[in-house]
Formats: C-alpha cells, structure tokens, sequence
C-alpha cells in the first residue's frame, strides 16, 4: 500500500472527524416536547416560588399593567359586615309593614280561598254531569248569591222594624221616666239635668257624627268585603284546576307526584270539611226555624240565620247560638225560654253524636283538644274567620306530619 492509500487497521479519524455534520445553530441543547392541548408558557410569567412578596404562592395576576399591578382582595371588615346585616333588616322590617298594611286583602284571599275548596266539589260534580265547566261555575256561584241574600233579607228587616219601633215608643219611654218619684228625685240629687246641658256641646255632636259617619263606613266596607270574596271565590272556581298545576309546576320534577299526591288529598279533605260544615250549619238552622214557628218567638228566620252562621264555628259556634236564642226565648216568655234551653240541650246531643260522625265520615278527624287550640289560636290571631277555617288547616298539618316529617324522622 502507498502512504495515501487506507490504514489497515480501521478508517482515518481524521476524516471521519472532518465527514460529520456540523451542528445547526439553536439547538444547542435537547428540550422536550409539550403534550398536544398544552398553552405555551407565558414569557412574563413568575414561577411558583419566586414571587416578590410570598415565597410559597404565586404571584398575582397584574393584567394589562397599564394602571399598575393588582392590589389583595378586600378582607370582610367589621364594618361591611354590621352594614349588609343593617340592610338585611330594614329589608325584613319593610315586609313587615306590607304584610301589615295588606293584612285585610290577605284575609279576604283566604277566605276565598277556601270557600272555594269547599265549593269545587259541587262544581266537579255538575261536570260530571255532563255540564260545561263555565255553567258548572255559573250555578254555583248563583246559588251562593242567593243564600247570601236570603240571609241579608232575613237580618236586615227585623233590625230595622225594631229600631223604628224603638224611635216610636222613646217619647212614651221618657214620659215615664219623667212621671216617675225615684227618677225624679234622683235628678235633683245628682243635677242631672244641667249635667245633660253641658255635655250637649260641639264635641259631643262632632263625636256623634263621627260615631255616625263610622257606622255607614262600616256598612260600606262590609257590603266592599263580601263583594270582594264573592268575586274572588268565583274566580278560584273558574280557574281552580290551572292554578293547582301551576302550584304543583312550581316542585321540583324529581318530588312533584308525591307533592301532588299529598295536595290533592289534602284538597280532598279540605273540601269534604267545608261541604260537611255547611250542610250541617244549613241543618241547624232548619231545625231553629222550625222550633221558633212552633214556639212562638219572633223573627224567626232571623234566629235561623244567627244559628247557621254561628254553628260554622267549630267547639263554641253552636253554644253560642244556643245562648243567644234561648235570651230571646227568656225575654219573649219564661216558658219559652225554658223550651228553648230543652231543645238545643236536646238538638245539641243529636248533632254531636249523631249528625257530625255520618256527615264527616270521609272528612277530616282532628283531635278534640287540636281543634279546641286550633280554634282559640285562630280566633286570636284573624277572629272568627280563623276560627272557621281552624280544622281544616290543623288537618292539613296532620297530614303533612305523617306523611312526610315522620316518615323522614323515622329513617334517621
């Protein structure tokens, strides 16, 4: 071999050396590369660590860092806190003062309310019938109108004969009293007269007429009241089945057959309470109009209707119109009184033991002592609107007890 010519022992490492690619600029070192999905770092970003305030935590974002960087979040002082707590109760105290200025409205509402329940039984029977749902309303709604008005011409005309008979007889009342010695002599001891003299003054006119101007405004509102409830019950009638779907849409799905089921039961027995409350009030009234024909006491249809209104009372209703018939009774005859005293004795038994079980067999059946407390508390808190709707709001809360929160306390 020439001196040029390849070595006997391997390639030249010269050469070889010389033949390798020479390494391209920028890749001086080997990086990995980032998984497909990955953001690129950020060039300004501070890494964990080397912030400048906390060696442990990231430094905050500075955003644009044209007005300078971020500052901490807010802590929650004592101030902030003591001022949303001041707002929250001005808030709470401002619903108060609604619900007490519109307490009068809200009553009404109830009231409709439930007379509505208890008359949509009748309205879904009449569609059972095969009549349309307007007419079913339609008649109902008459039918209520007339027994209001049966009531009003059964109240009204004998209060306005007595008070003209009153007016008629006061002059021959005052002739008595004046012919009478004690009066007389009472007069000049205590100077009655004069005393009558200086109490006549402008005062006691302007009370007079206020006292007056109070009476015809009570009349008003009261005629305004029954209007509004018996405008209010027609319009639950009409749309009663609208607005129980939108009542129960409002449930959550996951709970609203169960919230269905239990409404409408209690509906169910809400309803059958007041067409049982009512037939019975009706039956009693019947019978105190029978009784005062055969007795003899006067106004009779007048005793009847105080009799029905008051028995709609649960516990004390029918006792309370026992005793104000059996005053009449006493003040027209002794004899009549004492039959009067017999027969609601007598008519009183019956009902209770009798009447009530069968017309409220597939009624609601609250405690005595529940219905008693429940009474009271109503009565205490709207009068004898509460009174009346008592029963049926304590069984309502019966149900709910045990069908949903003993239930849930029992799986505990």
């Amino acid at each position: 071999m020439t001196q040029d010519g390849p070595r006997a022992d391997g390639p030249d490492p010269e050469r070889a050396e010389a033949e390798q690619p020479a390494p391209e600029r920028g890749r001086g070192r080997r990086t990995t590369p980032a998984p497909q999905g990955a953001k690129p770092p950020r060039p300004d970003a501070t890494a964990v660590g080397e912030g400048p305030d906390d060696p442990t935590e990231p430094a905050p974002a500075t955003g644009s860092g044209r007005f300078g960087p971020r500052g901490r979040p807010l802590r929650r002082s004592s101030f902030l806190v003591g001022f949303t707590g001041g707002l929250g109760a001005l808030a709470a105290y401002a619903l108060y003062l609604g619900l007490r200025n519109a307490l009068g409205i809200l009553v009404l509402v109830v009231i409709s309310l439930f007379l509505a329940i208890g008359l949509h039984p009748a309205v879904a029977r009449l569609r059972r019938w095969g009549l349309p749902h307007g007419l079913s309303v339609a008649l109902v709604a008459f039918a209520v109108l007339l027994l209001l008005c049966g009531g009003v011409f059964a109240l009204v005309p004998p209060i306005i004969t007595q008070s003209g008979q009153f007016i008629e007889q006061l002059p021959n009342y005052i002739e008595q009293l004046r012919r009478s010695e004690t009066v007389n002599e009472l007069v000049e001891r205590y100077d009655l007269v004069q005393k009558v003299q200086g109490a006549v003054n402008a005062d006691t006119v302007g009370r007079a007429l206020g006292g007056v101007l109070g009476g015809a405004q009570l009349i008003f509102g009261t005629i305004f009241r029954a209007l509004t409830v018996l405008v209010l019950t027609i319009y639950f009638l009409a749309y009663f089945n609208r607005l129980r779907a939108l009542g129960y849409s409002l449930v959550p799905a996951s709970r609203r057959e169960r919230v269905q089921l239990i409404g409408d039961e209690i509906l169910t027995r809400v309803g059958a309470y007041m067409v049982g409350a009512l037939c019975i009030a009706v039956l009693a009234g019947l019978s105190t109009f029978i009784f005062a024909l055969i007795v003899g006491l006067a106004y009779p249809m007048a005793l009847a209707v105080v009799v029905a209104v008051t028995d709609l009372i649960p516990q004390i209703g029918a006792t309370l119109g026992a005793v104000i018939v059996t005053l009449v009774g006493f003040a027209t005859d002794l004899s009549a009184g004492i039959a009067c005293v017999v027969f609601f004795l007598v008519y009183q038994q019956v009902e209770n033991y009798l009447i009530y079980p069968k017309v409220m067999r597939r009624s609601v059946h609250v405690n005595e002592v529940a219905a008693l407390l429940a009474a009271l508390l109503g009565v205490g808190l709207i009068g004898v609107v509460g009174a009346v709707i008592a029963i049926p709001t304590v069984a309502a809360i019966q149900i709910i007890l045990r069908e949903v929160v003993l239930p849930r306390q029992q799986s505990r």
